[in-house]
C-alpha cells in the first residue's frame, strides 16, 4: 500500500491557510558576544496550518473526510502552497527558462525538476517532486523542446526524462518552468472539532508538515 496519495488538499482551503519555510540553526554564543552558527539541516522544511481556510460547517466537514482517509499522519499528500508554487518570478508565467536542471553530456537523459532561492550570496536549490501534470515545459540551449516527443515528466517524481534521440549533446543547458505541489502530511493523529467555538468563529487547527516521499 501506497505511503503517498497523490491527491490535492482541497484548494479553496488550501489558499486561505498559512505557513511557510522552516530551518534548523545550532547558535553557539561565546562570552565575548561573538556566536558560531551551523545549520543542521541541508534544507528547508515548511509547515502549514489549513485551519485558517475552514470557514464554514461544509469546509470543516471536507477536510475531516480528507483527513480519515489519508489514517491521519499515515499518508502523505499534495499541498497547493499559496505563496510559492510556480518556477516564474512572481506575477510572471511559466517559460521554459525559469529553473536551470544542469548541462547535458550527450548521454545524460534524467535531470530533477529546481527551483533556485536567491542569486547573490548563498543561492539554495530545491528539488522539486510533485510537479503539477501537465504544468512542465522544457527548453535545451534556449530552445522549447515538445513534450512527450521530446521527453517525459513524472509527475510523481519531478525527473524530466528525454527521449533517445532529443538527449541534450554536451554543454547545452537544460532550462524548465512549471508550477507544483508541496508533499506533506498532517502533523497530527487528533482533530480536536468543536463545534460552539466554531460557530462562534474559532478556527480550528490543522497542522501539516513537508515530507520526503
Amino acid at each position: 500500500m501506497p505511503v503517498f496519495h497523490e491527491i490535492l488538499f482541497p484548494l479553496d482551503i488550501a489558499l486561505k491557510s498559512a505557513g511557510g519555510p522552516e530551518r534548523r540553526t545550532d547558535i553557539v554564543t561565546f562570552g565575548s558576544g561573538r556566536e558560531e552558527r551551523n545549520a543542521r539541516w541541508a534544507h528547508s522544511r515548511r509547515r502549514f496550518d489549513a485551519g485558517y481556510g475552514v470557514k464554514t460547517l461544509d469546509a470543516l466537514q471536507e477536510v475531516v473526510a480528507f483527513f480519515e482517509e489519508r489514517r491521519g499522519q499515515l499518508y502523505g499528500f499534495r499541498w497547493r502552497d499559496r505563496l510559492d508554487h510556480s518556477s516564474a518570478s512572481p506575477g510572471a508565467s511559466v517559460t521554459p527558462l525559469d529553473q536551470a536542471l544542469g548541462a547535458g553530456d550527450g548521454t545524460r537523459a534524467a535531470f530533477q525538476l529546481l527551483k533556485t532561492y536567491g542569486s547573490t550570496y548563498a543561492p539554495y536549490t530545491r528539488a522539486i517532486a510533485k510537479p503539477v501534470p501537465g504544468s512542465v515545459r522544457v527548453a535545451v540551449a534556449g530552445h522549447e523542446v515538445e513534450s512527450g516527443s521530446a521527453f517525459t515528466c513524472d509527475a510523481t517524481t519531478g525527473i524530466v526524462t528525454f527521449l533517445p534521440e532529443h538527449i541534450p549533446a554536451g554543454g547545452k543547458a537544460v532550462t524548465a518552468g512549471f508550477l507544483f505541489d508541496v508533499p506533506v502530511r498532517f502533523d497530527t493523529d487528533y482533530l480536536e472539532v468543536d463545534l460552539s467555538a466554531f460557530a462562534a468563529g474559532a478556527i480550528p487547527k490543522i497542522p501539516l508538515v513537508e515530507i520526503r516521499p
